[in-house]
């Protein structure tokens, strides 16, 4: 008999596959930031791709040997996503890069940080079918975050960040689907 506990890691890493092939294609983000307590914003507009992963790939075998993950554990799936942002309101370049995500049992494995090039992990969850919820925890800050595709062509972001407790930035985002 299989335990409930491995019937929820298996519904998980089903999901995360399907959220992540939902993903691929290309993505415009719009997204504004709110720094807290003070409340500045800043807009910033990317174009986002995203590539699927599957199960023992390079770049998932590569992601793993980063992690120091034993060999006998393969990541179910993963993403690749990259990107290329400016301000929304100067054009000027923000930034551009790309990260991998790796699914094993309930933790994201990423190569690198929102906030960080150093490789984390985050923990992840579905509270609803086409809705993920993620939690980063590194450099004495929290990433809470959750994605909930709208439809096909849409999907929402809002990301906390806080540190010691508190609250110091909200990102919240609406991207379009320009290109599967």
């Amino acid at each position: 008999m299989t335990s409930p506990t491995k019937l929820l890691q298996i519904a998980e890493s089903t999901l995360i596959a399907e959220f992540f092939r939902e993903s691929v294609g290309k993505w415009n983000s719009e997204r504004r930031y709110y720094t807290l307590p003070d409340g500045k914003t800043k807009e910033v507009a990317s174009i986002i791709t995203i590539r699927f992963l599957e199960a023992g790939c390079d770049e998932l075998q590569k992601l793993a040997r980063i992690h120091e993950l034993d060999e006998s554990m393969m990541m179910s799936c993963g993403a690749e996503v990259s990107w290329e942002s400016t301000n929304a309101v100067t054009k000027a370049k923000e930034s551009q890069g790309s990260t991998l995500f790796g699914a094993l049992g309930n933790i994201l494995y990423r190569d690198r940080g929102f906030a960080t090039s150093k490789p984390i992990t985050a923990q992840y969850q579905f509270p609803a079918e086409k809705t993920l919820c993620l939690r980063t925890e590194y450099n004495g800050s929290v990433f809470e975050e959750e994605l909930k595709f709208i439809g096909e062509k849409y999907r929402t972001r809002q990301s906390v960040i806080s540190r010691a407790g508190e609250q110091v930035m909200i990102g919240q985002y609406l991207e379009k689907r320009i290109e599967e």
